[in-house]
C-alpha cells in the first residue's frame, strides 16, 4: 500500500515529461531529492574524470517514482552542468549510456 505522502509526491511530479523540471538538491558529486520523510527519491552520482572532463557513475530512481522521466531530468542536470563549466561527459552508467545513444543530437556537444 502507498503511503499518502508518496502518493503527495507523485502529484507534486505528475507532470515530469511534460514542462515541469524537478529542482534537484546538489552536493558531494550528485544531484538528488528526499521526499518529506527523508526517502531517497532520486540521484546522479558524477565524478571528474579529468580536468575536462566528467563521468556520470550511477543513476538511481526510487522504484514509487520511475517511469516519469525523473532520471531522464537527472541526466539532463547534469549535461547542464557540464555546459556552464565546458566539459565532455563520459556516460558510464547503463541509463546515462542509454540516453546518449538514444539522443545523441542533443548531447552532441558534451559527448566524448
Amino acid at each position: 500500500m502507498k503511503s499518502k505522502q508518496g502518493t503527495q509526491w507523485r502529484k507534486y511530479i505528475k507532470n515530469l515529461k511534460g514542462d515541469y523540471t524537478m529542482n534537484f538538491d546538489s552536493g558531494d558529486s550528485r544531484f538528488y531529492k528526499y521526499d518529506e520523510n527523508e526517502n531517497l527519491i532520486c540521484e546522479i552520482i558524477y565524478s571528474a574524470a579529468d580536468s575536462s572532463k566528467i563521468s556520470i557513475d550511477r543513476t538511481y530512481v526510487n522504484d514509487d517514482y520511475r517511469g516519469q522521466g525523473i532520471a531522464a531530468q537527472l541526466v539532463d542536470r547534469v549535461v547542464e552542468m557540464a555546459r556552464e563549466e565546458n566539459k565532455k561527459i563520459i556516460p558510464r552508467c547503463p541509463f546515462a549510456e542509454g540516453m546518449f545513444e538514444r539522443n545523441g543530437s542533443l548531447y552532441a556537444d558534451v559527448m566524448c
